[in-house]
């Protein structure tokens, strides 16, 4: 029977312990990073469900805008959800929806509406003016001046001119909605009028 000495005795102890406690951390680890993904992404997703669940029980001129806009959100967050196998049922804290007169019998129900296209095709080359007789208004988003729209796909810039006053800006598409251009906070604020949140006379072009 082989005879180990004492410090070789002590050196494969510490090597196995090493070997287990370093599995464990990387056990823990990634159990605790795919948590911590799902909470968050089913976090965002109720707050998104929320706010159009706000906008339905108190509708505004602008709410068909937003909530357009925050469904095109919550479908991506779905599709992030699916990828990292986020299981639970999210639901809106207090859903509302605006009461539907009945339909006539002799008249059908109205379809649903079509959800935004989140690759919308590109539409007019660059330096033509598009959106023609398009109003602009606000989404309501936060964030640098950006827009979304329902006919440009991600990465397309757009030049938004108030004809009312003469300001102009340039952002990029960074999204989908269901106008063809919508600003978002920051861009609208430095095209509008004071006390107004739509631009009736709009160039839109794109650049």
């Amino acid at each position: 029977m082989m005879r180990w000495s004492g410090w070789k005795r002590r050196v494969a102890i510490l090597v196995g312990a090493g070997v287990v406690v370093g599995g464990g951390i990387a056990v823990g680890t990634g159990l605790g990073q795919a948590g911590e993904n799902c909470a968050g992404l089913d976090n965002a997703l109720r707050n998104n469900l929320n706010f159009i669940a706000d906008q339905r029980r108190d509708p505004d001129a602008l709410a068909e805008a937003r909530i357009a806009n925050r469904q095109a959100v919550v479908d991506l967050i779905q599709q992030r959800r699916a990828t990292a196998g986020c299981t639970a049922d999210v639901v809106a804290d207090n859903p509302a929806a605006p009461a539907q007169p009945p339909a006539r019998p002799d008249q059908p129900a109205d379809p649903p509406a079509a959800p935004p296209n989140p690759n919308p095709p590109a539409a007019g080359a660059d330096g033509e003016v598009v959106c023609a007789g398009s109003t602009v208004t606000l989404s309501g988003e936060a964030g640098a001046p950006a827009a979304s729209s329902s006919q440009f796909p991600v990465g397309t810039r757009l030049k938004v001119t108030n004809l009312d006053n003469n300001k102009s800006i340039t952002v990029e598409v960074t999204g989908p909605s269901g106008s063809c251009v919508l600003l978002n906070n920051a861009a609208f604020e430095q095209v509008r009028e004071p006390g107004k949140f739509l631009i009736r006379r709009a160039v839109v072009e794109k650049v």
